[in-house]
């Protein structure tokens, strides 16, 4: 099997082109085979790039613990980007069938060359604005949103560098409130414009970036009034930056994606 590997921001998957013809038996198995970082190709997880009959492509995505998730905003950009280099189609504007329902793809072309891709996400459902969890005996206060994948968005005053998320999120991700798991967000507020975050992503653990956990906590910044509507809003992450734009219709994610390396599996 041809794999091609790829990254938004850091966010990093292995790509499969089963538009042809799916090789792909176990693909849970073959997730958790392939993103161990030490024996395996390394990754966050795999994405499965389909034929569809209600869009232009559909997708897959299993974590790396081989638990598949709804929709990967990260990953839904560079399939944009695969789809047009690879020239499996020559659209600039796309349809992409998820878990989640359909997500639609503006691709930034320059060159022949994919420099960006915006994603309308939909609309994020806010849930739970200020709700409170406790969990490594602290008590957080927490916004939960949805936006094809669950969220609980945790606002702090503490500097998101020094948190141990690898003590703190895995007992948020399981905690009883969240029955499906949820991915964790810890955000600074830099100013109304300007988001610092760090994500726990369920199934994966700590990611350098999380496409629709920055969608939700803009959404959150918007709801709790630390950010206006309709802004665009710039998100920082480990891997680097995506511009949001949240209104109460939709979410609109702009960000790079980029080629890795390609390779082939050879049992």
């Amino acid at each position: 099997m041809k794999f091609t590997k790829m990254h938004g921001i850091g966010n990093d998957y292995i790509y499969f082109d089963c538009t042809k013809e799916n090789t792909i038996g176990d693909p849970s198995a073959l997730s958790i085979k392939l993103s161990d970082r030490h024996f395996g190709v390394g990754g966050d997880g795999i994405v499965m790039i389909l034929p569809s009959e209600k869009a232009d492509f559909r997708m897959r995505m299993f974590n790396a613990d081989g638990s598949e998730g709804a929709m990967c905003g990260n990953a839904s950009r560079c399939i944009g980007k695969y789809v047009y280099e690879k020239g499996l189609t020559d659209k600039t504007e796309l349809s992409l069938e998820t878990k989640s329902g359909l997500k639609y793809l503006s691709l930034n072309v320059e060159n022949e060359r994919v420099t960006s891709v915006s994603v309308d996400m939909g609309k994020a459902k806010v849930g739970v604005v200020r709700g409170t969890l406790r969990a490594n005996n602290t008590e957080y206060i927490y916004t939960f949103v949805d936006v094809g994948n669950p969220h609980c968005v945790i606002f702090t005053d503490d500097n998101v560098e020094d948190l141990e998320l690898e003590k703190i999120g895995p007992s948020i991700e399981n905690h009883e409130l969240f029955p499906d798991r949820a991915n964790v967000e810890f955000v600074n507020v830099v100013d109304e414009f300007n988001l610092r975050m760090r994500v726990w992503e369920r199934g994966s653990g700590e990611t350098w970036a999380c496409g629709t956990g920055a969608c939700a906590v803009t959404a959150a910044a918007v709801r709790n009034g630390i950010s206006e509507s309709g802004s665009d809003i710039t998100v920082r992450l480990n891997g680097g930056n995506l511009s949001i734009n949240c209104t109460d219709d939709k979410v609109i994610m702009t960000g790079p994606a980029e080629f890795v390396f390609e390779g082939e599996i050879k049992e």
